[in-house]
């Protein structure tokens, strides 16, 4: 009888243990709050967000998404201690579902979890509490316009790119502001020190599910770097799949950045980031505490802060946001004639 090879039982024990996490997680998930099937039609787009004490978000959060037309949201909590549930559960168009495993072993287990049991066979939108979605001419046909694009031409997904969105102040002073606030001030950006990849690049970290999909714009790069590589040396991916709509043979959520087994959309869309509200310097010592981010980029952020309180992102070379064709005159986003010309059908 011969031996099973090392690799047999590298595959045995992988397998395993991918059950066993599995099996744990879907034991650790609780509905708090909210409808567990929410009443969604056709065209309607889901919101999903991962969220621990998001109170300081909440409010601009969801005037924002139910701006565009979200449909729905299913709020992902991790344990948040302050009044975000509270607040959650008088919502009738949100959900809140729990897990409070360490948040590093299953933000992605929690999204695609949300995603294929609040909303099979329709459209979600991930993102996160400090996020904010747009695209062109979004405050005129809304969610429901662009997804009516992105059916009629056959697409399962849409790629869009982060920008890191700072104040001319001081980190530590602009943390204090609220969302609010910080929403009407940060409007500065810096293209510096973008990295940009093709999208099938055997070399990037994940592109073993970017193998399994297809897009549609030959031009649309996986972005790398920016403004926080280049001040903290943070190995920064600027590029996520947001959209995508859950269908047979689609893997939503199953990377923070990426979804697997998708058409992606011959144009992108933009995420504003703004990750240095809500006082990033406690945050960051929260999550350094409780060991929760695995690459240990907070730790990073927290040292340049104590070395330099008066660290700011601005510099003479950051730029004012004017909307979205400067970045895409810069390669930043890319464009597509066909959504353009869709635009121009519905305007009339």
């Amino acid at each position: 009888m011969s031996t099973p090879s090392p690799s047999l039982w590298a595959r045995v024990r992988r397998r395993l243990a991918q059950a066993l996490h599995h099996r744990r997680f879907r034991r650790s998930v609780r509905h708090l709050s909210g409808p567990g099937q929410p009443l969604i039609g056709p065209g309607d787009v889901v919101v999903i967000a991962l969220v621990r004490d998001g109170a300081f978000y909440l409010d601009a959060f969801l005037a924002h998404y139910r701006g565009l037309g979200a449909a729905h949201f299913v709020f992902c909590d991790n344990g948040s201690t302050d009044d975000t549930l509270t607040r959650l559960a008088t919502q009738p168009d949100c959900t809140v579902l729990q897990s409070t495993l360490p948040w590093g072993e299953v933000e992605n287990d929690l999204r695609r979890h949300a995603a294929e049991t609040c909303a099979p066979g329709h459209w979600v939108l991930y993102a996160d509490m400090d996020e904010i979605f747009t695209f062109d001419r979004a405050a005129q046909i809304g969610l429901p316009g662009l997804v009516a694009y992105l059916e009629r031409e056959g697409y399962t997904a849409l790629v869009a790119q982060m920008l890191e969105m700072f104040p001319r102040l001081p980190l530590q002073d602009a943390g204090q502001m609220s969302y609010e606030e910080a929403l009407r001030e940060f409007v500065y950006y810096d293209l510096r020190d973008t990295d940009a990849r093709d999208y099938h690049d055997p070399g990037i970290g994940f592109a073993w599910f970017l193998a399994q999909n297809r897009v549609a714009n030959a031009e649309i790069p996986v972005l790398f770097g920016g403004t926080r590589a280049r001040v903290f040396g943070e190995a920064c991916c600027l590029t996520k799949h947001p959209l995508v709509k859950v269908l047979p043979g689609v893997a939503p959520g199953v990377h923070p950045h990426v979804a697997a087994g998708v058409t992606c959309a011959d144009f992108s869309a933009l995420i504003q980031h703004y990750k240095f509200t809500n006082a990033p310097m406690a945050r960051d010592a929260d999550t350094a505490a409780r060991g929760v981010i695995p690459h240990g980029e907070d730790r990073r952020r927290l040292e340049q802060f104590r070395a330099d309180p008066d660290l700011t992102l601005w510099s003479e070379q950051a730029e004012r946001f004017a909307g979205l064709r400067p970045l895409q005159d810069a390669g930043f986003l890319q464009r597509s004639a066909a959504f353009e010309a869709y635009l121009r059908e519905i305007a009339e």
